[in-house]
């Protein structure tokens, strides 16, 4: 059997509060619910079960190096450019989250995983777009570009599955959860 995994930084119930308004206005936004709002750190794809317990071992020994930390979500944009597909809110600069999100990377290596080709770009996912109006898309930009939450701490990260469905957003489960230690 294999499993569809992330790891991935759960987001407090009032800072995930403050981004339900944000999502409206877009023709062909298809917007992510509460429960989907998340900071993935490392998508790790579909693994075999040996595979996912040398992540969830990696995974666990990382926390123990990283000690709780600080952040706060700013400012919003797109993937894609000119056809976009992703609507998104940012994160603060933060190197204590780049140390993390680089040691799952590296745990993603160790379990003998494929380098993540693309750079780390810290970011919640509001909504996945199809056939999106493109001035809408660059409103919603210009409109949220100056847009924070209040600090929150991260004590913790999760490794989560992730089960798709035809006609509803995926549906994912909390596999293990790491409180920082170090």
């Amino acid at each position: 059997m294999s499993l569809r995994l992330f790891a991935a930084l759960d987001l407090p119930d009032d800072i995930a509060e403050r981004l339900l308004p944000l999502q409206k206005g877009i023709g062909g936004a298809k917007w992510r619910p509460r429960e989907n709002l998340h900071l993935t750190l490392r998508f790790f794809g579909e693994v075999a079960e040996p595979v996912a317990d040398d992540i969830d071992a990696e995974l666990a020994a990382i926390a123990e190096n990283n000690a709780p930390f600080e952040i706060a979500l700013k400012s919003a944009g797109a993937f894609g450019g000119a056809d976009p597909h992703t609507l998104w809110i940012g994160v603060t600069d933060s190197e204590p989250l780049k140390r993390l999100a680089a040691d799952c990377e590296r745990a993603a290596r160790r379990a003998k995983l494929k380098p993540e080709p693309r750079a780390f770009k810290p970011h919640v996912t509001l909504a996945y777009l199809s056939n999106a109006p493109l001035d809408r898309v660059q409103g919603f930009e210009q409109r949220f570009a100056l847009f924070q939450t209040p600090s929150f701490r991260v004590e913790r990260f999760g490794l989560y599955s992730s089960f798709t469905r035809k006609s509803a957003p995926s549906l994912y489960r909390l596999e293990a959860e790491y409180p920082l230690r170090g």
